[in-house]
């Protein structure tokens, strides 16, 4: 990790601080004066800042429950933003959101400072499923849970999509389980097969399921174990 940013992580200083920091020569790496802010620290590196030693930054692992009008960026203009319900937890230049969700979509969002466990969850390789629970302004069709099976021609898209798992609940709803990350996907699926989307709330992703005891709006940490099952 740069110094930098190993430095505003673990001590709460804005990029501005940090540089003035360095320059000011209040910073030590293994006993060493260092003023590059690009200087990459080794993970057993002892830094010291005005000969305090400082703690290597914890990662942050938490599941929101996204409220609807919601949207999944730093800033808005026309919406409130998710990272506005977490900005007393994560600063805005370090938010992760691992499977993003449409601004009329509730439900379990992701939320990290870790790159590399983000892209765990959201490369095409680990096919992490994710579970929806869709209302339709039509009955569901029962043989669209064989289409949806064998994989379905989405509009502007060369290949099907992949197989995917559908659960009709009641005649307008239903869960379906993806595995892919196409854009819109869920809502361009339906109308495929003739159908709209009314209502749209993601319930799991990969092992990790968004409990009843999580109102919208809040957040929590992942346990241990959860963030085990995603990585």
């Amino acid at each position: 990790m740069r110094l930098d940013k190993y430095l505003a992580h673990s001590t709460g200083l804005s990029r501005k601080e940090v540089k003035r920091a360095l320059h000011s020569k209040s910073v030590t790496v293994n006993g060493a004066m260092v003023r590059d802010a690009s200087f990459q620290l080794q993970e057993d590196a002892e830094v010291l800042f005005n000969k305090q030693l400082v703690s290597a930054p914890k990662h942050r692992y938490l599941m929101l429950n996204k409220p609807q009008g919601y949207v999944c960026s730093h800033e808005d203009p026309n919406h409130p933003t998710v990272a506005g319900l977490l900005e007393a937890e994560i600063r805005a230049n370090e938010l992760n959101i691992a499977g993003r969700l449409d601004v009329d979509t509730t439900g379990l969002l992701l939320v990290t400072t870790d790159g590399q466990w983000l892209h765990k969850i959201t490369s095409p390789n680990h096919k992490q499923a994710k579970r929806y629970l869709v209302e339709t302004a039509d009955a569901i069709a029962v043989q669209t849970i064989d289409l949806f099976a064998k994989g379905v021609a989405l509009k502007g898209e060369k290949n099907l999509t992949k197989p995917a798992v559908l659960e009709i609940i009641e005649t307008h709803m239903a869960y379906l389980t993806i595995t892919e990350g196409k854009y819109h996907q869920v809502k361009r699926m339906l109308a495929a097969v003739g159908n709209k989307v009314e209502g749209l709330h993601r319930s799991q992703i990969g092992g990790v399921v968004l409990g009843d005891d999580l109102a919208l709006g809040e957040f929590k940490a992942l346990s241990p174990e959860q963030v085990a099952l995603l990585a």
